[in-house]
């Protein structure tokens, strides 16, 4: 195992859409840490807020409510930043102005993961919101967005509510699999996890195509930032 940085950068993380989802990124942080001891873990300041407005939902608070919390953990000691959620990106501006802290943001890395497959046309799991974020960091790497139909899409995000719930049995695993599926049968030739509560009824072993979990590569990210081994992103608009 390689030896931690002697001092890392503190990580400020916007949580809590859905609770389940931020534990799970933590989950993977920790274990993507090279630590020895408790010390070499980076510093990670957490605001789990449920309460934030719901993303899928047009004309709420959720960017004024996410740049409030954005600025919290600055004024906590957060050096760098983190979302927790796909959609809440759709904000990112906001709250990088907000806080005045570079964004790694999970968008990016889902959609350069997928380039770095090969692949030309890639299916996202997500939230209308979300995919309309895949669509346009996707068309930037040059490659095509698959998406479930109308119907199959109103299905998944049942699907992402049960899960939200609470429910990640066999029934909901089946039907996030049949999600997958349907993109593979409709042409992508790999898998986007982009609603951060996908991953935690999908495997990569479900499914044919190669898969992407972006929030895993985003907590890999954070770990190599934070203890200086990636260098941090630019600002918005910088």
């Amino acid at each position: 195992m390689s030896e931690p940085a002697a001092t890392s950068l503190v990580l400020g993380v916007l949580g809590g859409m859905g609770p389940a989802a931020t534990l799970d990124f933590l989950t993977k942080l920790q274990a993507f840490t090279p630590a020895r001891s408790d010390q070499d873990h980076i510093r990670v300041i957490v605001d789990i807020n449920p309460k934030v407005p719901d993303r899928n939902v047009p004309g709420t608070e959720a960017g004024v409510v996410l740049a409030e919390m954005a600025g919290g953990l600055a004024g906590a000691g957060a050096e760098v930043l983190a979302i927790a959620c796909n959609t809440a990106h759709a904000h990112a501006g906001l709250i990088q102005r907000a806080c005045g802290l570079p964004l790694l943001d999970m968008i990016e890395t889902g959609a350069k993961a997928a380039r770095d497959t090969g692949a030309r046309r890639v299916g996202v799991l997500a939230t209308r919101g979300g995919l309309r974020l895949y669509r346009e960091y996707l068309a930037a790497q040059a490659m095509g967005l698959v998406t479930l139909d109308a119907e199959r899409q109103e299905e998944f995000m049942a699907t992402i509510y049960k899960i939200k719930a609470g429910d990640t049995g066999e029934a909901v695993r089946r039907e996030m699999a049949g999600y997958a599926a349907d993109l593979a049968a409709a042409g992508a030739e790999t898998v986007i996890a982009g609603c951060t509560e996908a991953p935690l009824a999908l495997r990569a072993s479900d499914l044919r195509a190669p898969f992407i979990d972006p929030g895993e590569l985003l907590a890999r990210r954070c770990v190599a930032v934070c203890l200086g081994r990636e260098p941090l992103p630019a600002m918005a608009g910088g």
